[in-house]
């Protein structure tokens, strides 16, 4: 009985000792003093499936997963964006060119809100909306906390899946 007590008491010990380095390991804080510091030369663009024509690069995070994230879109001048929704809020900074967001479930260039240079827009989770750009590339920041994830109200407008 002795034996069997220790035992239990052994394996115990060593669970919760892992159990503590997991946490320890999985959820530590940045140390203090350590930023993220990204400048626009480093960034790597990608082509998205999601917006074809577009270049993306993700500056911290992935959007995918659990945690904070941050990504760029470039988009070409008069591109649109069909009707969707995310699973998470989504925040957009316009950082250069003229981008246009409109709300429901049908693309509206007449009912869109025009945003310039500085423009911000938080969009909810769920919420459908589309978007579109002026006359000139433009570059927008997204911003969120994920994971997130990107649903078109039509799957005829998934580019995907074409």
């Amino acid at each position: 009985m002795d034996n069997k007590i220790r035992e239990d008491s052994s394996l115990m010990r060593t669970l919760l000792t892992v159990l503590a380095l997991f946490i320890s390991v999985t959820s530590a804080p940045a140390q203090p003093g350590q930023h993220l510091i990204v400048t626009s030369d480093a960034l790597r663009w990608v082509d998205p499936p999601t917006f074809p024509g577009a270049k993306l690069a993700i500056v911290q995070g992935d959007p995918g997963k659990e945690g904070v994230f941050v990504y760029r879109v470039k988009l070409p001048a008069n591109y649109t964006i069909a009707p969707h929704f995310h699973k998470a809020s989504e925040n957009v900074t316009v950082l250069s060119g003229v981008f246009f967001i409109g709300m429901g479930d049908e693309f509206d260039r007449g009912s869109s809100k025009e945003l310039p240079v500085g423009g911000f827009v938080s969009i909810p989770p769920m919420h459908r909306h589309f978007a579109w750009t002026g006359g000139h590339e433009t570059v927008v920041q997204m911003h969120g906390v994920g994971p997130t994830d990107i649903t078109f109200v039509s799957p005829a407008d998934d580019p995907r899946k074409k």
